[in-house]
């Protein structure tokens, strides 16, 4: 059975402008998303900043969803790193913290083979009993998990049983789904890709569009699951452009600005990331607005 189905938000950390995480301001963003209809929260992924946080916060704002969200929808926790052994420790811990899934991204920097994805994905699988999501990024990490690679995970290691694909190549997503043969559970992990991840037999998207418009970002694949696929596709090419907006620097400088700007309290971010450049800022508050969506 999957984690779950729809639309999951990768959803900010609010910080303080002492660059401290604002605990309230997550939780008010929590049930706004849940009261929005979004199917499960991802928390303490790339767009939360985890790359930016001690182990113990990251721990910390992984425990405090979980109570917040007490069970109305699933909690996925980011686990991922760049050493294996690191992965295992924070996945252990978020099990005990009772998240009801991990998203594991391959590891970064070190740029690992195929054969070390096989390694590094089974043994953290072995020291949890949680199903694990596994994240594919390239872009941002330097390491492609291959069709061949997903798909033998999938089939030998019982709790791995989805993969968010952020790959961008459709071809390679295409590849996939023809290899597992339903053994895996496909997540969109670009926003402008939902519908054609759908239409290769995806159940979902993590979603960074989600953190402003959570309401459109699941009718978006509620539609497509309903059948109703012209009007899926219709709100998917109206969201485009907005999407579009919220990569025009990297992820999540944009998507925090938004959220300023509609005046939900996100806060600064923490460096290397930094604030938006003027000019952005304007174009993204326009797609706003285009959207529907109020700014302050």
């Amino acid at each position: 059975m999957a984690i779950f189905t729809g639309a999951g938000v990768a959803i900010v950390t609010p910080m303080k402008e002492n660059g401290d995480i604002y605990y309230e301001k997550l939780g008010e963003l929590i049930e706004e998303q849940i009261a929005g209809g979004t199917d499960a929260i991802i928390i303490c992924g790339t767009t939360g900043e985890s790359a930016c946080m001690s182990h113990e916060e990251h721990l910390s704002v992984i425990e405090y969803a979980i109570k917040k969200v007490n069970k109305r929808i699933p909690v996925v926790a980011g686990t991922g790193s760049n050493y294996t052994e690191t992965a295992v420790y924070l996945s252990q811990e978020a099990e005990k913290l009772g998240a009801d899934g991990l998203l594991v991204v391959t590891p970064y920097y070190n740029k690992a083979t195929q054969k070390g994805l096989i390694a590094h994905y089974t043994k953290i699988a072995n020291s949890v009993k949680l199903p694990i999501i596994m994240y594919n990024v390239p872009s941002r990490t330097g390491c492609n998990i291959l069709p061949e690679t997903a798909v033998a995970l999938a089939k030998n290691v019982e709790n791995i049983v989805g993969i968010k694909e952020a790959s961008g190549n459709i071809s390679q997503v295409a590849k996939l789904m023809q290899l597992a043969d339903g053994c895996i559970d496909l997540y969109s992990g670009n926003d402008d890709q939902i519908v054609p991840i759908l239409s290769l037999g995806g159940i979902g998207v993590i979603s960074v569009l989600s953190n402003v418009a959570p309401r459109e970002t699941h009718d978006i694949v509620k539609l497509y699951m309903e059948g109703k696929v012209k009007e899926s596709c219709e709100l998917q090419l109206k969201a485009l452009p907005l999407a579009e907006a919220l990569f025009c620097e990297v992820n999540p400088i944009p998507v925090k600005a938004a959220l300023n700007l509609m005046g939900k309290e996100a806060g600064p971010l923490r460096s290397p990331l930094c604030e938006i450049e003027e000019a952005h800022a304007e174009m993204l508050k326009q797609e706003l607005i285009k959207f529907g969506i109020d700014v302050k």
